[in-house]
């Protein structure tokens, strides 16, 4: 039996990893790290009561867990990774906020344990397959922008998804100029900029996890788009990552790199 912590157990994700993982066999939750979880309300969070609640990393025991799934915040992601790698425990993170040099210490730390984990800006099956047709898209047409749209209450933006889009158009994309006499009336109307790459976020009510990625030639265009409606469909891809985490001997970016 593979014993798991959840870190952010009573947010929307964190709940969703719970019930998958209580769904599982051959996987048992034996902790939970939420600011407010307790002993008296774990229940409310189908918990069990021989899990262990903590609200800070420091109250964390040894050997209490083998893996970490972590959806938790971006300010608190970076330490709570560390944490886990260095108690040995093998990390599986849906939280965004990671810059490239965390994420690139964070690979070399688990390599020095010799720790699989999976740090996936997004486990919905459509989001991936888009990050995929994107990159081989953008070797044809070099003109691109993304538009991203997310609940109100998301923390960062870009979404980590549309920067990871980005970042694989970016390896493959033709050497291409912006338009130099471009000027914005209103500051930031063309949205951040990423080697070039317009990334334009949207945070509304109602929306769960959408994006779009805009590509633009002489005559035509392409556009390449995914919706998740329900935050249960990233839950294909953590119950991936569990099954394949033993087969990884380090950190591995990206849920498409162990499909």
């Amino acid at each position: 039996m593979k014993k798991v912590l959840i870190a952010g157990a009573t947010g929307a994700m964190g709940q969703k990893a719970v019930d998958l993982v209580n769904s599982l066999e051959g996987f048992e939750i034996t902790a939970a790290l939420a600011p407010h979880l307790t002993r008296e309300n774990m229940a409310e969070y189908h918990l069990a009561s021989s899990v262990h609640p903590y609200q800070r990393l420091s109250e964390i025991e040894e050997g209490v867990a083998d893996i970490w799934i972590d959806f938790t915040l971006p300010d608190a992601v970076y330490s709570n990774v560390k944490f886990a790698i260095e108690h040995e425990m093998k990390p599986i993170v849906g939280t965004t906020g990671l810059t490239d040099e965390q994420q690139a210490e964070l690979v070399t730390l688990s390599k020095e344990k010799h720790l699989g984990g999976l740090i996936a800006a997004n486990f919905g099956m459509s989001a991936v397959l888009l990050m995929k047709f994107a990159q081989e898209a953008a070797k044809y047409f070099p003109d691109v922008e993304i538009i991203e749209m997310h609940h109100g209450d998301k923390k960062d933006a870009p979404s980590g998804t549309a920067l990871s889009t980005a970042k694989l158009i970016d390896q493959v994309r033709p050497v291409h100029e912006t338009n130099p006499d471009e000027t914005e009336s209103l500051s930031g109307a063309r949205g951040g900029d990423y080697h070039g790459i317009k990334i334009h976020a949207v945070r509304l009510p109602g929306y769960i996890a959408h994006e779009q990625v805009l590509f633009g030639g002489d005559g035509e265009a392409l556009t390449i788009r995914q919706d998740s409606f329900d935050r249960q469909s990233f839950m294909n891809g953590v119950k991936v990552a569990l099954e394949k985490i033993d087969d990884l001997s380090e950190l591995v970016i990206g849920l498409e790199n162990i499909l």
